[in-house]
């Protein structure tokens, strides 16, 4: 069984039991989530295909925490001028382990 979800402007494949990294969703550890945007779904035997969305099909996930990613590092500069400027960012991620499918 799995899904593909779309979470914001991104789409995921879920599959129970599996640990997936999201967008921040600002909720605290053990706190539950749910992905109501399901647009493919298969139970093992049939595919449901949305359009977009299946109607009656949710992803209830439970949130593990939050992480930060890689430091990535933005340099500019002006030739001849003197001018330098940097930039560190950090994208931070929710942490969610997948389990259940909901239908109905």
């Amino acid at each position: 069984m799995y899904a593909i979800v779309k979470d914001g402007s991104k789409q995921y494949r879920m599959e129970k039991g599996m640990e997936i990294l999201v967008d921040l969703k600002g909720k605290k550890q053990g706190e539950s989530v749910e992905f109501p945007n399901v647009m493919v779904y298969h139970d093992g035997e049939k595919v449901k295909i949305g359009t977009p969305y299946v109607k009656g099909v949710k992803v209830a996930g439970e949130v593990l925490g939050d992480i930060k990613d890689g430091k990535i590092f933005v340099y500019k500069y002006q030739r001849r001028e003197g001018y330098q400027r940097g930039l560190g960012h950090r994208q931070r991620y929710t942490r969610v382990k997948i389990n259940d499918f909901v239908t109905g």
